[in-house]
């Protein structure tokens, strides 16, 4: 066993936390989030919405299971990833796993993050760690190795558009020639998302987060998810309340896609004190006893006492009461908070996806 070299995160109130790195070794800053899952590193890893993040896994085990083949496939969508790169600017764990076994694993986590460029350290007390963010709230973070110099530059996670940075740039189409077609503005999409889409036999038009799609030919628009703070999105807004005066075509939004048609509906947004991020969130349909299990990853709200008078909330978390989606009471717009798609997560909630196909 190679001898690991040490690494110390510290947060920006001045504490700090040491381990031992398993990965790329540089030294990075980013905000300071944690995830509760208990599996599924691949996809959230290279999940856009964690672009400038430094993920806390709270699972003491990571690494057990590999990573599978970063290989794409059909619609040129990657086979088991849900994007193109490890988005997140480094992951923290408890308890990193050398040795892994799966069927399906092609190489160990810390070598693809290796190859990847992507900071790791284990030997973390997540539990403390976790429990700071949480009485704290987010913090930025710096993750420094031992002899080499500290990030010089400041951070500020939030006065980033980090939409813009994740988002593709040019029109992209996938399961061209089908029936019905989707208009999807990328802030930072899941693969999973566009998956259940074609599954669902519509095509796919992705296009650019402040694209002016108000000319073109479809059927439907979604709105997917993506990182950072949506209030930096007013040129994505502006379009889709544009849009929204022009059609009554059907709107879904996803995560950042709920604030975004929020946003268009008149309500702002808030930060949440360390955000939701596991495979467990317990989530009510407004107007029913029905309440499913959710997968999220988002560290904004919707307050959605500022909503317009022809919109109501549609899901609520029921830990803290805050938005989970939102629906017009005439058209057929709405959204949800959480991952329909989830990847990984439980899939209880897929159908929305119905939903919004079946409104085409």
């Amino acid at each position: 066993m190679e001898e690991r070299r040490k690494a110390t995160l510290v947060l920006d109130d001045g504490t700090a936390f040491h381990g031992f790195s398993f990965g790329y070794e540089q030294n990075v800053a980013g905000e300071v989030v944690f995830n509760t899952a208990m599996m599924g590193y691949p996809e959230s890893l290279t999940d856009p919405s964690y672009a400038g993040q430094l993920m806390v896994l709270t699972y003491p085990l990571v690494g057990n299971y590999g990573v599978p083949a970063t290989t794409v496939g059909e619609n040129l969508l990657p086979d088991f990833m849900e994007g193109d790169r490890i988005y997140a600017t480094a992951i923290i764990v408890s308890d990193y796993c050398e040795q892994y076994s799966h069927w399906n694993a092609q190489e160990s986590l810390g070598s693809w993050l290796k190859r990847e460029h992507i900071p790791g350290i284990t030997g973390i007390d997540t539990r403390q760690l976790t429990k700071v963010l949480r009485e704290h709230g987010v913090m930025t973070g710096r993750l420094v190795f031992t002899d080499s110099p500290e990030p010089s530059e400041t951070f500020d996670y939030g006065s980033i558009n980090w939409v813009e940075r994740v988002s593709c740039k040019d029109v992209i189409r996938y399961n061209e020639g089908a029936g019905k077609k989707v208009l999807l503005v990328d802030c930072g999409v899941k693969a999973n998302i566009i998956r259940c889409l074609i599954r669902r036999g519509v095509e796919v038009i992705r296009v650019p987060w402040n694209y002016d799609y108000t000319d073109m030919q479809f059927d439907g628009l979604f709105l997917a998810n993506g990182p950072g703070d949506p209030d930096r999105c007013g040129e994505a807004v502006d379009v889709l309340r544009r849009q929204m005066s022009l059609s009554r075509k059907p709107i879904c939004g996803i995560c950042m896609g709920n604030q975004l048609l929020a946003k268009a509906a008149g309500a702002t947004i808030y930060k949440l004190k360390y955000g939701h991020r596991s495979h467990n969130q317990p989530v009510r349909e407004v107007g029913t006893n029905r309440c499913y299990v959710t997968s999220q990853n988002h560290g904004y709200a919707v307050d959605a006492s500022r909503l317009g008078a022809d919109w109501r909330e549609l899901f609520v978390n029921m830990n803290d009461g805050s938005n989970e989606g939102i629906r017009h009471t005439l058209n057929p717009w709405f959204s949800s908070q959480f991952h329909p798609e989830a990847c990984s997560g439980p899939v209880d909630t897929e159908f929305m996806f119905d939903r919004f196909v079946n409104v085409l």
